[in-house]
């Protein structure tokens, strides 16, 4: 996965807009303002994915490319490498469940201008 497939999947989801609200390089998607990826854009090294705290665990003890997240609540973010270790499909999937962490949270009224959209 490159950059181009990334953040076309990322702002392929209902209601996602990307921004660059902390340098030039960085790189967020946001669903209702609520941030659910980051990538550097230059030098796509890795991923940050809002995650399950559980399931967060569990990928880091199964894959070696799979961190606490960089620069992020070390319980609810991973930093995934992309370094080809891990299955394009498992890292899609992982993206899903990203954003759909970040819509669960929603509030109500944030919830009915995402299905507004």
């Amino acid at each position: 996965m490159n950059i181009e497939d990334f953040r076309a999947v990322c702002l392929s989801k209902k209601g996602v807009t990307e921004e660059f609200p902390f340098d030039e390089n960085t790189l967020t998607f946001k669903v209702v303002g609520r941030i659910f990826a980051i990538a550097d854009v230059d030098r796509f090294e890795s991923i940050n994915l809002k995650c399950d705290p559980e399931q967060s665990m569990e990928l880091q003890e199964l894959h070696d490319a799979v961190k606490p997240g960089y620069h992020m609540n070390k319980k609810h973010w991973i930093t995934v490498s992309m370094d080809n270790s891990i299955p394009q499909s498992e890292i899609l999937q992982w993206i899903e469940n990203s954003y759909q962490l970040v819509v669960n949270g929603l509030t109500k009224s944030q919830k009915s201008i995402l299905q507004s959209l």
